[in-house]
C-alpha cells in the first residue's frame, strides 16, 4: 500500500511516499481502506519534536491518528462491525500503532464507531480526536443545562466542537476568539462571540455573567491560557484544559475552589485501557450528528495524501478554520 512514512522527525517536509506492506489483520481488530484524515495538533507536535515526545512512534513511522474509511476485513472476535461498514475512529499514529496516512489501517475495533450517515468521509474523519476531547471534557467537569459555559478557542478543532455539545446539553454558551472569521464562526455555531484580543477577562465577566464568573470553562488553548480560565471561572467551578503542560501558580484556583479536569483522550491508546469508552463516545456522537446537532466544521484549503507536509503547515499557521483534513 502507499504510506507517507516519517524516517526522520523535523520540519514538514520529512514526509515521504513509500510501498509498505498492507497490515496484517489481528484478532480483536479491522482491516479499513481509509478514505480520509485529519490532522491534529498532537500530530504537528511528534513531526516536530519526534523522541522527545514518550508518545512518538519509532522511526520509519507512520503518523496521523484520525481516520474515516470502509471495513475490508474483520478480525477474530469482533463482532460489531462487518465488511463493507463506513467507520470513523482515533487508533493510529502514536507509540507502536501505525497512522492513517496511508491506504490501509488494521484498528482495535474497540476504538471505532459507524460513520455518521449524513456525512462525507472527510467531514466524519474530522471528528474523532477532536469530538472525543471534547465531550470527555465538558463531561467529566459535569455541565448541565442553563449553566453559563465558556469555551476558550471556539473557532479551532476541539473548540468548535465543544461549543456545539455545550449548545446540545442545553448550556448557554460563549467563546473567545480573535479574528473576524473567527468570531464570525463561533456565532455561526450558537455561542456569544468574545474578542479576547481586545475584551480584557474582567471585562467580559462582568458583561456577560455580572462578576460571577462561569460556572464551567473549557480551555482548548491552555497553557498560559489556563490563567485566564481561573480568572473567568466562578466560585467553585469547573475548568477542563486540553493543554496542561505549563508551570503555573494554582493560588486564584485554590481561593476559588475550582475543579481541574485535565483531558488527554489518547490515554486508551497509549495504554491500552478502556478502549471501548471511545467506541461509544464516538457512536453517541455519530447520533448528535445524523440529528443535525453536530457538523464538523473542515478548512477551506485541503489537500491529498502526498500534500501531507502542507496539511501539517496550514495548521500550525493558525490561519485555518476548524479542522484540516486530508483525502486519500
Amino acid at each position: 500500500m502507499k504510506a507517507m512514512v516519517v524516517n526522520q522527525y523535523g520540519n514538514h517536509d520529512v514526509f515521504e511516499l513509500t510501498q509498505v506492506d498492507k497490515p496484517a489483520l489481528k484478532p480483536g481488530h479491522v482491516l479499513v481502506n481509509i478514505k480520509a484524515t485529519s490532522v491534529n495538533t498532537v500530530d504537528t507536535m511528534i513531526r516536530e519534536m519526534g523522541e522527545a515526545l514518550p508518545l512518538s512512534p519509532a522511526t520509519p513511522a507512520i503518523l496521523g491518528m484520525d481516520f474515516a474509511g470502509v471495513v475490508e476485513a474483520v478480525g477474530e472476535g469482533v463482532d460489531n462491525f462487518k465488511l463493507g461498514d463506513e467507520v470513523f475512529g482515533c487508533a493510529g499514529g502514536l507509540a507502536d500503532l501505525p497512522g492513517t496516512l496511508a491506504e490501509y489501517i488494521v484498528a482495535d475495533a474497540k476504538l471505532l464507531a459507524v460513520k455518521p450517515s449524513n456525512l462525507t468521509m472527510e467531514q466524519a474523519a474530522a471528528i474523532p480526536l477532536v469530538g472525543i476531547t471534547a465531550y470527555e471534557g465538558l463531561t467529566r467537569a459535569g455541565i448541565k443545562p442553563g449553566q453559563k459555559v465558556l469555551v476558550h478557542g471556539g473557532s479551532g478543532g476541539v473548540g468548535h466542537i465543544a461549543v456545539q455539545l455545550a449548545k446540545h446539553f442545553s448550556a448557554q454558551v460563549y467563546s473567545t476568539g480573535g479574528g473576524d472569521k473567527q468570531l464570525a464562526l463561533i456565532e455561526e455555531l450558537g455561542a456569544t462571540a468574545i474578542n479576547y484580543k481586545t475584551e480584557k477577562v474582567e471585562e467580559y465577566v462582568a458583561k456577560h455573567t455580572n462578576g460571577l464568573g462561569f460556572e464551567l470553562v473549557f480551555d482548548s488553548v491552555g497553557g498560559a491560557n489556563m490563567t485566564n480560565s481561573f480568572e473567568a471561572a466562578a466560585l467553585n467551578g469547573q475548568v477542563a484544559s486540553t493543554v496542561a503542560m505549563v508551570n503555573l501558580d494554582l493560588s486564584t484556583a485554590h481561593f476559588k475552589g475550582l475543579s481541574l479536569h485535565v483531558v488527554f483522550m489518547l490515554i486508551p491508546m497509549l495504554h491500552n485501557i478502556r478502549r471501548e469508552v471511545h467506541g461509544e463516545i464516538l457512536t453517541e456522537l455519530a447520533k448528535l450528528a445524523e440529528a443535525g446537532a453536530l457538523n464538523p466544521v473542515l478548512d477551506e484549503q485541503t489537500f491529498s495524501l502526498t500534500q501531507v507536509g502542507d496539511a501539517h503547515l496550514r495548521l500550525v499557521s493558525g490561519q485555518g478554520m476548524g479542522k484540516v483534513v486530508i483525502s486519500i
